[in-house]
């Protein structure tokens, strides 16, 4: 969190509000545009109930009109009146709320994330270390028979055990007991309350009878118990923060997805670099061959491709000359342009579709955790009962009475209750992990298991990124390969899409280039010419020969023909290449009752072509983002559980606002960023393998649930009247945790 006084003044400067806020878009009650959407990423989040605690503090500033924080993101949006707050005071509200907040594009996010990272790898590691020696002293004690051990040597183990118990209760158990004190500030009980209640209390109870045997508190102690449900507890808490970390880059990276700097012309006609932000519109800017488009606008000078797939969702690159619109955001790749600026930062299309994507973020569902919903009635009636039944027992024995009131607490400390959904998660996190699927948001698989429709997205998602030869026909006299030879010398001179397949089906048959085509050149939208004892051309039937003359009837409808001077030799149709397993993917899915719906950015004809191929019935094509995300949430306000596979930037919004979202590997970081899994390979067939396990996984944790409160049901009785002792309180919470674990690692089978 922002605690060094010039870092909060920087965050102050207005000149910084662009890093992570916008504009809000005026409504016709203000006057002008004073109001901003701020984006920040909030640390020490561990449940639902944190971000209604913020979004309290939040609310509570004069100036903030809106508060929105997900729990499951860890992201908030707040909306803010420069008039009255500046970004340092609400900051200050969260930090005084107990949280640490850093701006969603701030540079240290990433360095936080780290240091956070080490931090549970320190707790853990010393939770796990001192909890194998505790339990090495413990041993003894339940296998000796009376007069085994002296009182000296017992003592000593105790002391012992208590020494190396002080590590674990003084550092690994620090977050559960800060978290539980801001609870109790804020007048909350999360899950973090009842933990570290009970680690509390079973250490207080445990040192006064280390030290006073004989005193009112008996002479049992729970050190073993203490350190096992520590380090099974952080074991679960690190594992999902590895398993967050993993791609939560993602997302600052895409934000910065827009160049720093771009070549802008000034009054005397030369051109100065500057930054971004600077350019404003009416602006003349020169954009270089592999750069990225920095703002909208319209090309003045030259002609070039540019890749539009991640804005728009079409597949190939589009030709842009003079008069063109180019999108802030899209790639230029053949050449340099000279660009007019028609519209710059929150106005242009990019970064409407990242606000959309944020925004969709924030409207997904909060799933409440199982065991948050049970543990906080539970732990009211658990304290309630351990109070009647000290008072219950104090009359006839005082001593035995909190003897009672301990066992109570402690054979229902919630530690299988906490375990019964992580454990469970984290077993099937790691069974798709090691199938190529990269779980980001653990509360994504309870969502998984729900769900009974999943939007697929085509190219790159159905299909693959490049295009394959589906016919060929020749000249007489040619060969299709001697024909793809020649093709090919001059295919490989460009770097337009089909280009690119002709010459890398020349290079799957093994086949050297035929010619040394020279004097090759490109006309933009049109082919390529080049020869060598006469002129050849490689692209569309008006440009190889005019009219098409020559080109047979047949193969007119070609996409790709090759001609001399005088005569055509040959034509080529090509096709995406849909997925070898997309077929029986969707078979899949729609035998585990889900339906599939197929919803693309490309051409109609292209998306109805492939959806018959892979037996989808609901398809749509042309689909701008927008589109995409208003047909999802009507699917959603029908009822339906609704999962998104995609890919590219247009795929975000509808990635974020998605129940569950799934992205393939080589998807762009920010379809990544959105995504709550990741598909790490290139098949689909393990869309539908981790629907099931996702089901398989929710009747786990049910078993575990309900296994859970069987097991308080039958043993706070018996506590409570006094036949269960503490000792065997402990050994029982100790059973209840290691079967929880147990069940949930009969996921780890099978996929």
């Amino acid at each position: 969190m922002y605690s060094d006084p010039s870092t909060v003044l920087l965050l102050d400067d207005r000149q910084e509000w662009l890093r992570f806020s916008q504009p809000h878009a005026p409504t016709s009650s203000q006057a002008s545009p004073q109001v901003w959407d701020s984006h920040v990423v909030i640390q020490g989040m561990h449940c639902a109930a944190c971000s209604f605690a913020i979004e309290d503090a939040l609310l509570a500033v004069p100036g903030v009109q809106s508060a929105e924080v997900n729990a499951a993101t860890h992201r908030a949006k707040i909306v803010w009146s420069d008039a009255l707050v500046s970004p340092s005071m609400w900051m200050a509200a969260i930090s005084k709320a107990g949280y640490g907040a850093l701006p969603a594009a701030d540079s240290t996010l990433r360095q936080a994330r780290q240091l956070e990272t080490r931090r549970a790898l320190w707790r853990w590691l010393v939770a796990g270390f001192c909890m194998m020696q505790v339990m090495m002293y413990a041993y003894p004690a339940y296998v000796s028979g009376e007069g085994d051990i002296t009182p000296d040597m017992v003592f000593l183990l105790r002391w012992a055990s208590w020494v190396l118990t002080l590590p674990v209760v003084l550092f690994s158990c620090g977050p559960f007991f800060s978290n539980a004190l801001r609870d109790i500030r804020q007048r909350r009980i999360s899950m973090d309350f009842p933990v570290a209640l009970g680690m509390v209390i079973t250490f207080a109870l445990s040192s006064a009878a280390t030290f006073e045997p004989h005193g009112m508190f008996g002479g049992e102690v729970y050190y073993d118990s203490l350190t096992m449900f520590v380090f099974f507890l952080l074991t679960g808490r690190w594992l999902e923060l590895r398993l967050r970390d993993r791609t939560a880059g993602a997302l600052e990276v895409l934000m910065n997805r827009l160049p720093d700097s771009v070549e802008r012309q000034q009054t005397d006609g030369r051109f100065e670099r500057v930054a971004v932000r600077r350019v404003l519109v009416d602006d003349v800017i020169r954009v270089l061959a592999g750069e990225s488009f920095p703002a909208d606008g319209v090309v003045l000078q030259g002609q070039t491709l540019a890749d539009e797939a991640l804005l728009t969702g079409e597949s190939r690159p589009q030709s842009r000359g003079v008069g063109s619109l180019v999108v802030a955001g899209s790639h230029n790749l053949s050449a340099t342009v000279v660009v007019r600026v028609t519209q710059v930062g929150e106005g242009t299309q990019f970064s409407k579709i990242v606000a959309l994507m944020e925004d969709a973020s924030l409207q997904k569902p909060r799933l409440a955790q199982l065991a948050d919903r049970v543990a906080k009635p539970f732990l009211i009636g658990v304290l309630a009962m351990a109070a009647l039944s000290a008072v219950a027992w104090w009359p006839s024995n005082p001593s035995h009475a909190l003897m009672v009131a301990v066992a109570v607490l402690v054979v229902t400390c919630p530690c299988a209750l906490s375990l019964a959904t992580p454990a469970a998660m984290l077993a099937a996190a790691g069974t798709l992990a090691r199938h190529g699927v990269l779980v980001r948001r653990m509360q994504a698989l309870e969502s998984l298991a729900k769900i009974d429709t999943l939007i697929f997205d085509k190219t790159g998602t159905l299909t693959r990124d490049g295009q394959r030869i589906t016919q060929v026909w020749t000249a007489e006299g040619t060969t299709p390969e001697h024909a793809l030879g020649i093709a090919a010398a001059l295919a490989q001179h460009s770097v337009h899409p089909l280009s690119r397949a002709l010459v890398a089906a020349q290079h799957d048959l093994g086949m050297a280039l035929a010619l040394d085509v020279g004097d090759v050149h490109e006309v933009m939208g049109q082919g390529l010419q080049g020869g060598v004892v006469q002129t050849l051309r490689l692209g569309s039937a008006q440009f190889c020969l005019p009219q098409g003359k020559g080109i047979p009837e047949y193969a007119q409808t070609c996409q790709v023909h090759l001609c001399n001077e005088n005569a055509w030799l040959a034509s080529w149709q090509l096709s995406e290449d849909v997925r070898d397993d997309a077929a029986q993917t969707v078979q899949g899915l729609q035998a585990l009752g889900i339906d599939v719906w197929l919803l693309s950015g490309d051409q109609v004809e292209a998306v109805q072509r492939v959806a018959q191929r892979v037996g989808i019935a609901h398809a749509v094509g042309a689909c701008s983002p927008q589109d995409k995300l208003v047909r999802m949430q009507e699917a959603q306000a029908r009822g339906a559980q609704v999962a998104m596979v995609g890919d590219g930037l247009n795929d975000g919004p509808v990635l974020a606002g998605a129940h569950v979202s799934m992205a393939f590997g080589n998807a762009v970081p920010l379809a990544q960023s959105k995504s709550d899994l990741v598909l790490m390979g290139g098949s689909l067939l393990v869309v539908a393998r981790s629907v099931k396990l996702a089901r398989h996984m929710l009747r786990v944790v049910k078993q575990n649930l309900a296994w859970a409160a069987l097991y308080n049901a039958v043993c706070v009785p018996l506590a409570a009247f006094g036949f269960l002792p503490a000792w065997l309180a402990g050994l029982g919470m100790a059973v209840s945790s290691l079967w929880v674990v147990l069940n949930a690692l009969r996921l780890t089978k099978g996929f």
